[in-house]
């Protein structure tokens, strides 16, 4: 899959880590083979965390990201190291760059035992070691580059793609629910929400994932699902509607059609359907006054019937019968602290890695809240989140 046809969700993160003035972003324009951030003698010259979709051969579509000195100073320092922290909850591979005539430091070690804590597999990049008059790698994982002379930084991508590679496993959306001649239908509303002249982000992967697997599919809006259902001459193995209309989805779905939702497609994708399932049945202990965080992963121009900040309200206060206090969070924004809250509606997470996406759920389990997502909440308190899984009986069984 080439450039343009990889989402930056898709792709293998790799961030480039360490103190001010060792030569991060001469080494990331090096690796990237254009000026994608500033170099400067100053120190701190990256303020921001700077990242640029690419293919890196020999390894394919990826995200760099430059990151700002993990010893800035001053309050902006501050936030500047706090950005730096939470890039690496979507880092699959992090390279630490190293001064070569000063050694590692203390915060390089701080920022070392961040990995393994995280176990982030890692790589330690000597910089400027055209000034050195030898140098020899102790470890494996570590190596001398030269961004001046580009002396090493093959090698550097060739342990990038290796260490990479290894982090790669073969998964699928759907892929492995449906075979060969399959006919799959895609229900998909057209509403104020819908964006104007194109499909959303999981309905393109869906579809393309169908094609693939040499499948056809029809898609429809859920007003004419029955109609569509009638009109074919084969029964269709599944299909997959939005969940803002499961309800009227599953009324016109026969029981024998197995029936699910984007929502719960891409929780599974990413590793996560369980654990969200789990959090659907925290929904039905809600009391007045608690507080539920709605988190989307995305940042849009809110309508006025948006599901995030007001049909999920909407919906949980009538399921409930209570009146909970609600929170909204987007794009990046995600509470460190979460302690506060008894549950988090989070969006599909479509525009997140999985990386980051699990990060967000074991940052809830750590506190000890309840996690759960769109589409299974959505179907939970319809009364069909059964109907919706039971393609996958692992999970099912929890309910």
């Amino acid at each position: 899959m080439g450039l343009n046809d990889t989402v930056s969700a898709e792709r293998l993160h790799i961030g480039f880590f360490g103190m001010r003035n060792a030569g991060k972003s001469s080494l990331v324009n090096a690796v990237t083979g254009q000026e994608l951030a500033v170099v400067s003698d100053v120190k701190g010259t990256t303020t921001d965390p700077v990242k640029k979709a690419m293919e890196l051969l020999p390894l394919g579509p990826v995200v760099i990201i430059d990151t700002p000195g993990i010893d800035d100073e001053g309050a902006l320092g501050e936030l500047r190291i706090k950005k730096t922290r939470q890039i690496l909850a979507k880092t699959d591979l992090a390279v630490l760059v190293v001064d070569a005539m000063l050694g590692l430091r203390e915060a390089d070690h701080d920022l070392i035992r961040l990995f393994e804590d995280k176990k982030l597999p890692y790589l330690v990049a000597y910089t400027k070691a055209d000034l050195l008059p030898s140098r020899s790698p102790r470890k494996d994982h570590e190596l001398y580059v030269s961004a001046v002379r580009n002396e090493n930084i093959g090698a550097l991508k060739e342990k990038i793609g290796a260490f990479a590679k290894s982090a790669v496993s073969e998964k699928y959306i759907l892929r492995d629910l449906i075979a060969t001649g399959d006919t799959v239908v895609l229900v998909i509303p057209v509403d104020e929400s819908a964006p104007k002249g194109r499909l959303i982000l999981p309905q393109q992967q869906v579809m393309r994932e169908i094609l693939d697997a040499h499948c056809s599919l029809v898609a429809c809006q859920n007003t004419e699902l029955a109609r569509t259902l009638r009109s074919l001459t084969e029964k269709p193995r599944l299909v997959i509607t939005d969940s803002q209309v499961f309800g009227r989805v599953a009324e016109d779905t026969p029981a024998d059609i197995l029936l699910t939702s984007f929502s719960i497609l891409f929780a599974r994708y990413k590793g996560s359907l369980t654990e969200l399932v789990r959090g659907a049945g925290e929904l039905s202990r809600l009391r007045d006054g608690d507080r539920v965080l709605i988190s989307e992963g995305c940042t849009h121009h809110r309508q006025c019937n948006d599901i995030g900040s007001v049909k999920i309200p909407g919906w949980i206060r009538s399921f409930t019968g209570s009146a909970p206090e609600f929170a909204f969070t987007s794009g990046a924004e995600f509470p460190e602290d979460l302690s506060d809250f008894r549950l988090i509606v989070h969006c599909g997470g479509c525009m997140l890695n999985e990386k980051e996406m699990k990060h967000r759920i074991a940052q809830a389990q750590a506190a000890n809240v309840p996690i759960v997502n769109y589409g299974i909440a959505i179907a939970h308190m319809h009364g069909i989140l059964r109907r919706g899984i039971e393609a996958f009986p692992e999970t099912a069984a929890l309910l």
